[in-house]
């Protein structure tokens, strides 16, 4: 897991680099500086190049680039703000070594503002991660006018005026892409921060990762790595009662595609056995369209109203196309009463259980909740920011004893233990009907499989947005459907476990 370190954290690591590699402040700067460099260079053809700095050790990272980037034969303006804050030692000695290479122009006046109109790319090195409080005066200024200029945009560390930790006001620099060091902020990946950060990428600049081990955190990014370890193999001698027998709840009059869905997905995810409740309506549907699927019949011809008999089954996945009647309410008490293991509730079944407030007390622990945004919300009540979002969610997960998993892009997946995993794989092609709907079977089969709650959550989230990534390399983000995360849902799994395939 990538760990996401607070303002405080990096502080602390960039001491103990200094003082353990050991390694001098301005020459760990210097590291970050060439890491920068190098990337720039590899992404951009353009030649003429405006850097804005401010007086801190961000602006000394942007005068350190500007120094690599004319050594490489790039047109470099060379900006630094001048409003009243203080200059740290390594940017002095930045500002020397530039001596004599550039000009630097200095911006103190609000009505002398720079013309950034030649400038193909401008490098926002004026703030860092250390801000505290909204920006002001003339830097506001100069933001606003970096923001007004068409060049592209690119941030150092991040964007200026972005508070890592915490929710941002004021001016804020509107990067095409922000160049982080070792680790990515906590504000990232957040939606209401996506017009400020735009694309985000961390360069490794060596600071000591046996320190990070050591720090504690709550929020991670998660890798391939770590779903390889939790990925397991299938064994040679093993057989569909090893890999679990699952039971959806899906399925209404005019809404059967999302049982149709969700029951291929739990399919392709590797449960041994699937039964699907449905109405009766639904049954030749179901069967015609998921041969491998057994069907159980509700009683009721159009919607969920009655439980099947026995309940033995690994997990239960419910909501996709339910539908909201008063009987399918009733009907989702007695099963949460009735079944108390954990169980994979979504979309309907959420509704249902938001508007029977007296429902939220049985779920039962260890269940994976997947709502989005829009149906969170009628669980938790409303936010004013994705902070206070984030720790909504983090609460309910503690006080429920459950898994939720927040729909979107960078899906955040919280814990009954505090913790919250961001995952990076999918894109906005995915923003089509019937995405959640697989994604509730995939996590169905997997629990089902006998994978832990949070692993299920954590794998399956991950595989999800990898068939999307894998499905747009041959479609596009347009034309993507729903259908087709379930058809490379077989090549994701590859790719974790880089099989080969058989020909």
């Amino acid at each position: 897991m990538v760990k996401i370190l607070t303002t405080n954290q990096v502080k602390d690591l960039d001491r103990y680099t200094i003082e353990n590699e050991p390694i001098s402040s301005i020459d760990l700067m210097e590291r970050a500086c060439t890491a920068f460099t190098n990337w720039f260079v590899s992404q951009y053809a353009t030649k003429n190049i405006g850097i804005v700095c401010g007086t801190g050790n961000n602006g000394g990272d942007g005068l350190g680039i500007a120094r690599l980037l004319a050594g490489k034969g790039f047109s470099v303006s060379v900006w630094v703000v001048l409003g009243g804050a203080k200059e740290s030692a390594d940017f002095k000695i930045n500002l020397h070594r530039l001596s004599g290479k550039l000009t630097v122009s200095e911006i103190i006046s609000p009505t002398e503002l720079p013309d950034f109109r030649s400038c193909e790319a401008l490098i926002d090195a004026i703030f860092g991660s250390g801000l505290s409080r909204p920006v002001a005066g003339v830097y506001a200024n100069v933001i606003e006018q970096m923001n007004g200029a068409s060049a592209i945009k690119v941030a150092v560390d991040i964007p200026s005026g972005l508070l890592a930790d915490r929710p941002s006001k004021g001016s804020i620099v509107k990067a095409h892409q922000t160049v982080s060091f070792q680790t990515p902020k906590l504000a990232f990946l957040f939606p209401e921060n996506s017009q400020f950060v735009g694309n985000w990428i961390v360069l490794d600049i060596g600071l000591a990762k046996a320190y990070i081990d050591q720090l504690e955190g709550s929020n991670f990014l998660v890798d391939e790595d770590d779903v390889k370890r939790i990925l397991r193999p299938r064994l040679r001698f093993s057989h569909k009662g090893t890999y679990g027998h699952a039971l959806l709840v899906a399925g209404s009059h005019g809404k059967m595609g999302a049982g149709v869905l969700s029951a291929r997905a739990a399919l392709r995810s590797g449960v041994g056995l699937l039964t699907v409740h449905v109405p009766s309506s639904g049954n030749e549907i179901l069967q015609s369209s998921v041969p491998e699927a057994m069907t159980s019949i509700d009683e009721n011809e159009n919607f969920f109203s009655s439980i099947p008999q026995g309940l033995n089954y690994q997990t239960i996945g419910i909501g996709p196309g339910l539908g909201k009647n008063p009987k399918s309410a009733a009907a989702l008490g007695r099963l949460l009463k009735d079944y108390a293991k954990p169980m994979v509730i979504d979309a309907d079944a959420l509704n249902l259980i938001s508007e029977n407030r007296e429902l939220i007390s049985l779920i039962p622990a260890g269940s994976i909740l997947t709502p989005h945004p829009k149906e969170f919300e009628r669980l938790v009540g409303s936010w004013v920011n994705d902070f206070e979002r984030l720790e909504k969610q983090r609460n309910f997960s503690n006080e429920k004893k459950a898994i939720v998993v927040l729909k979107g892009a960078l899906t955040s997946i919280s814990t009954p233990s505090g913790t919250v995993y961001f995952n990076p794989t999918g894109n906005a092609g995915m923003a089509t009907g019937g995405s959640g709907d697989v994604l509730t079977g995939v996590l169905t089969g997997l629990l089902a499989q006998g994978y832990p709650s949070e692993q299920a959550a954590v794998l399956g989230v991950y595989l999800h947005g990898l068939s999307g990534d894998l499905a747009v390399q041959q479609a596009s983000m347009n034309s993507l459907i729903a259908s087709d995360l379930i058809d490379f849902l077989p090549g994701a799994f590859r790719k974790i476990q880089k099989e080969k395939p058989i020909v």
